[in-house]
């Protein structure tokens, strides 16, 4: 039976002393099934991460300096802007 890339780069990193990457590694092969499934599909998260990733920015730059309202305009004001 061949091994697929994934199995065989798993087992390659255990060799070495690399603590980091065999909890990486550990955490692969117990959630392998998801991650096969979400590189060999054409569906991704891509877009929604990168909104999200701007309204937390947003959020952190008015930290303190307004309430809901305002920074919920402005959300909605460089969401428009950015399309």
């Amino acid at each position: 039976m061949l091994r697929s890339a994934p199995q065989s780069w798993i087992i390659a990193v255990r060799t070495p002393d690399l603590p980091r990457l065999h909890a990486f590694a550990t955490g692969l092969e117990e959630d392998q099934g998801a991650v096969l499934q979400g590189l060999s599909t054409r569906w991704n998260s891509g877009p929604v991460e990168g909104c999200v990733n701007h309204i937390k920015m947003v959020k952190r730059q008015m930290l303190g300096r307004a309430k809901l309202p305002l920074l919920r305009k402005r959300v909605l004001l460089t969401a428009a802007a950015n399309r």
